[in-house]
């Protein structure tokens, strides 16, 4: 009996590319949505206003909700597909990222900050929206049940993202004279 040459087989390598990029972008998005978060301090928003020249140009509380969405959709990318627990929150959170990204590129297209930023912004757009079509139509990650495991294993991931978050802006706050 033949098979079928229409059989589909998914591939491997595709499931580790999604989770490097889940991974490197979930951690680059907790840790600069957790050091945003934690401008709501005024002594971290006066020493974070000078780095960046467009930090200055929205309100503080705008930019402690930009870190708060970036948080979140951060752990998201990582949390619910490791877990297994809601894992399509997965994809919604790559998307919530994305429209991030495009209201980013429009903000910076506006101050005529086309080279110093857009670039970056189409590119963290790209790799979110990446992501978000790979969980959700490539290889989406199966729903299982919540049990103890999972549960210390998302808590000890959360905990390893907000210490890698406050570890740059307790630095920067230690070292001010």
């Amino acid at each position: 009996m033949a098979t079928s040459m229409t059989t589909h087989h998914p591939r491997p390598g595709m499931n580790i590319t999604l989770w490097t990029a889940q991974v490197l972008s979930g951690i680059f998005w907790s840790v600069t949505g957790f050091g945003k978060m934690l401008c709501f301090n005024q002594a971290v928003w006066n020493q974070t206003l000078p780095r960046v020249a467009w930090f200055s140009a929205i309100p503080k509380d705008l930019f402690i909700f930009i870190g708060i969405c970036e948080f979140l959709g951060g752990v998201g990318l990582i949390l619910p597909a490791m877990t297994g627990v809601k894992p399509k929150l997965t994809p919604f959170a790559a998307l919530g990222l994305t429209l991030i990204m495009f209201l980013a590129a429009g903000f910076h297209i506006a101050r005529g900050e086309y080279i110093s930023f857009l670039p970056l912004n189409l590119l963290l757009a790209g790799a979110s929206a990446f992501i978000a079509y790979g969980r959700s139509f490539i290889r989406p990650i199966t729903p299982t049940s919540l049990n103890v495991f999972r549960v210390l294993k998302g808590l000890a991931v959360l905990g390893a993202l907000i210490v890698v978050g406050y570890a740059p802006v307790w630095q920067m706050m230690a070292h001010t004279h």
